[in-house]
């Protein structure tokens, strides 16, 4: 039975199977590397917080390695016992909050009723109301480092998309794609760019001004490569069933009104999270937690009973359970490759390799670097703890400025967020939508590739005018 016959949220089997096969090859690759890629591993040393860096000064070492086959078998499980498994767990947890609270919205009907809603208000300017929404979800990204928190925002603006008939595809571009653009043009993301500086020794968020241009230029490009593809999808509106609007229900409206006033809190909360630092560890939670509050109040409000509402709940929770496989299994790739030491020795290459370059092309190599990175490490401040010690020292040897590699580590670690099939973020929202992996990537990798263009030719920019 597929999503929209049954409601609420529902993993397709298609989908499932796609990304499955996908993670799994990738999990085959990671083991092969352990095998041909010999072991070894920088010296590190804490740092004022207590968080573990290179040591440049003692540098790399071949060490012993490898990894157990029944090791790498079981690591979808192991992963759970390694170092990060908070964050993990956390991860999970807060992807069960949303499958249970989003099935009971469903179920009571609160969900169709704020689409109609919506699409009786917007529908004439929905174009206007697709731009409003990305620039809104860029700057979450661009402003506060927000990325996971968006996800339970995601089957929303999918199932808005499907309504003001455009697609699932253009629902996601305008939320999830559009929030991991903004976390890449990292203006003021404490994430990435916030902790990069501190590391290398910079004013946090100086230099802004290059990263605002980017923001811009980056919102163009995705705004005019989502608007054309909608263009070529979309129907009108009294052709995808929303032409027989429900009569006002005054048991929904104020139910409504609980649920984004709940929800509205936690994101301004969230973005408090910019100005109070003591917030920006707990943001997840903070959603979780007011996503989890909002549905519960706001189903019961629209005349839910408690005992269908735990009923509901616990459903939606099942349907979800294979986006946690999904997790795990692509959270055992950074597993394999730490418990084998070889992904300090990929790096200690990298950056060999990037002294027999010429000057020029420095810049870009440092974004490469961290774009390979990502794929195994998906956490922004964990990769600026392992690579800002090594590629700043790096850039300026060629002369290249300290803030123009922080502009670097950047791009390089938020865009392919939306497009590695490793980020936990990504897997989840794919499975919100009832979208494969395959589809997303047949849609995506176009916009990745201007993208990529256009950050490059930023980054010469940067080069050329001594940024």
């Amino acid at each position: 039975m597929s999503k929209k016959e049954k409601g609420g949220i529902n993993i397709s089997v298609k989908s499932f199977i796609t990304a499955i096969v996908v993670i799994f090859i990738l999990m085959v690759a990671s083991y092969l590397l352990t095998i041909f890629i010999p072991a070894g591993e920088y010296a590190r040393v804490p740092d004022a917080d207590g968080n573990m860096i290179i040591d440049i000064n003692q540098g790399f070492s071949l060490a012993t390695g490898g990894i157990p086959f029944w090791k790498w078998l079981l690591s979808p499980i192991l992963v759970l016992t390694s170092s990060g498994n908070v964050t993990l767990i956390a991860v999970i947890a807060f992807l069960i909050v949303i499958g249970g609270i989003f099935t009971s919205l469903d179920r009571c009907g609160l969900m169709k009723y704020m689409l109609e809603k919506t699409v009786k208000r917007f529908g004439a300017v929905r174009y206007r109301l697709m731009a409003i929404v990305m620039l809104f979800f860029m700057a979450l990204g661009a402003m506060i480092g927000s990325f996971e928190e968006c996800v339970p925002l995601v089957p929303i603006v999918v199932a808005l998309s499907i309504n003001l008939g455009w697609d699932a595809l253009t629902g996601i571009s305008m939320s999830l794609l559009a929030v991991g653009c903004g976390f890449a043009s990292g203006v003021c993301n404490p994430f990435t760019v916030g902790v990069a500086q501190q590391l290398a020794g910079l004013p946090m968020f100086s230099g802004a001004w290059m990263r605002m241009l980017s923001f811009v230029l980056i919102y163009a490009l995705l705004f005019a490569f989502t608007f054309i593809y909608a263009k070529k999808k979309e129907k009108p509106i009294s052709d995808v069933g929303t032409q027989n609007l429900s009569s006002a229900d005054p048991k929904k409206d104020k139910a409504l009104i609980c649920f984004v006033s709940i929800l509205g809190v936690g994101i301004l909360t969230v973005l408090s999270s910019g100005f109070i630092t003591a917030l920006q560890d707990y943001t997840m939670i903070i959603v979780a937690v007011m996503f989890l509050i909002a549905g519960i109040v706001s189903t019961l409000v629209s005349g839910m009973k408690a005992k269908d509402l735990g009923k509901t709940s616990l459903g939606g929770v099942v349907s979800i359970l294979p986006a946690v496989i999904m997790i795990l299994m692509a959270s055992s790739i950074k597993y394999t490759l730490e418990e084998a030491h070889v992904l300090d020795t990929i790096l200690h290459e990298a950056v060999s390799l990037a002294e027999t370059m010429p000057s020029w092309s420095v810049i870009l190599f440092i974004y490469l670097i961290v774009l390979v990175m990502n794929f195994f490490i998906p956490s922004g401040s964990a990769k600026a703890f392992m690579l800002i010690p090594l590629i700043v020292p790096m850039a300026q040897i060629f002369g290249i400025s300290t803030q123009l590699c922080i502009v670097a580590f950047a791009f390089g670690d938020g865009f392919s967020n939306v497009f590695y099939p490793t980020n936990p973020a990504l897997l989840i929202s794919l499975g919100l939508a009832d979208t494969s992996y395959g589809k997303w990537f047949k849609f995506s990798w176009k916009f990745q590739v201007l993208n990529l263009i256009l950050t490059s030719a930023l980054l010469l920019f940067g080069l050329t005018i001594g940024y």
